[in-house]
C-alpha cells in the first residue's frame, strides 16, 4: 500500500515516517495556530498589566484632584469668611468714627 491509499483511509505518515490519523499539513497548520494563540494570549496579558497599571495611576491621580478640590472649596469658603468679617469690621469702624464724630460736634457745641 502507498502513502496515497492510507490518505484516503485516513492515515498518514509523517516526516519521521510514524502512522498518524491527521493529516501532516493540517497537524502542522494546528500547531502553527497554537503558537499564534500563546502569542496572543501573552500579548492580551501584557496589554492587561499595561492597562491596570494605568488604571492605578489614574485613580492616584483622581484622588490627587479630589484632595485639591477640597482644599481649594476650603480656601474659598475661608476667603469669603475673612471678607465678611473685614465688612463687619469695617461697619464698626464707620460706627465707632460717627460715635466720635457726634462726641467731638457735642463736645464743641456745649464749650
Amino acid at each position: 500500500m502507498n502513502a496515497e491509499t492510507f490518505g484516503k483511509n485516513g492515515l498518514y505518515f509523517d516526516e519521521l515516517n510514524k502512522i498518524r490519523i491527521l493529516d501532516p499539513a493540517v497537524a502542522q497548520e494546528t500547531n502553527e495556530l497554537k503558537e499564534e494563540c500563546k502569542e496572543f494570549v501573552d500579548k492580551i496579558a501584557e496589554f492587561q498589566k499595561i492597562v491596570d497599571g494605568f488604571i492605578q495611576i489614574v485613580d492616584n491621580l483622581e484622588k490627587e484632584v479630589e484632595k485639591a478640590k477640597v482644599k481649594a472649596l476650603g480656601s474659598r469658603n475661608q476667603l469669603k469668611s475673612v471678607t465678611k468679617q473685614r465688612e463687619s469690621q469695617q461697619q464698626q469702624l464707620q460706627v465707632l468714627i460717627l460715635e466720635k464724630k457726634i462726641q467731638l460736634e457735642s463736645s464743641l457745641y456745649f464749650k
